[in-house]
């Protein structure tokens, strides 16, 4: 039935990795000019956005660029984010074929862990070298955004689905035993 818990589950680890799409993964900051106090700050998007625009806060210049300045490629981690979207939300609807939504989920979750390892162990460090490399070789101060935790909490609910799936299974088969 599509009213179990495992199909809360399922949607929330949908969700997440659309969430994914949306909020910046991480979050780049150096001091560019330490005589003039410019600081330059970037964020890594998966959809990149737009523009190297210039803001004063505290009355300290800060300059933002956008990923485009850095020729950035995120279309492989945009690519997996949809397809662990696709794949949580596919998996929804095989509530009748419980051991296909096992394995289903499980192949979700094989696919959840690939790309959080990609975004914090390559996507990260390749645009800190980009950034690094477009402003004279220094390496940038890193802070985590809600992007890229998001997976993670996927992999939560996709540990929970399974569980609760399972827990299903058990009770059809305790069912059928008893007839």
């Amino acid at each position: 039935m599509i009213q179990r818990i495992q199909s809360l589950w399922l949607l929330l680890a949908a969700c997440c990795m659309g969430l994914c799409l949306l909020l910046p993964v991480a979050k780049f900051q150096f001091v560019d000019r330490p005589t003039e106090g410019q600081r330059v700050e970037a964020q890594l998007d998966l959809v990149a956005r737009d523009g190297a625009d210039m803001m004063t806060q505290m009355d300290q210049p800060v300059v933002h660029y956008g990923q485009r300045f850095t020729g950035m490629e995120t279309w492989p981690l945009v690519v997996l984010s949809l397809v662990c979207m696709a794949l949580s939300l596919a998996t929804l609807f095989l509530y009748r074929r419980r051991t296909l939504q096992v394995r289903m989920v499980g192949f979700g979750f094989l696919l959840n862990v690939v790309y959080a390892f990609l975004v914090f162990f390559w996507a990260v460090d390749h645009y800190a070298d980009l950034l690094s490399a477009g402003m004279g070789g220094a390496k940038p101060e890193v802070s985590w955004a809600v992007g890229a935790f998001a997976p993670l909490a996927s992999l939560v609910f996709l540990f929970l689905a399974q569980r609760a799936i399972r827990k299903d299974e058990a009770l059809v088969k305790a069912a059928d035993r008893l007839r």
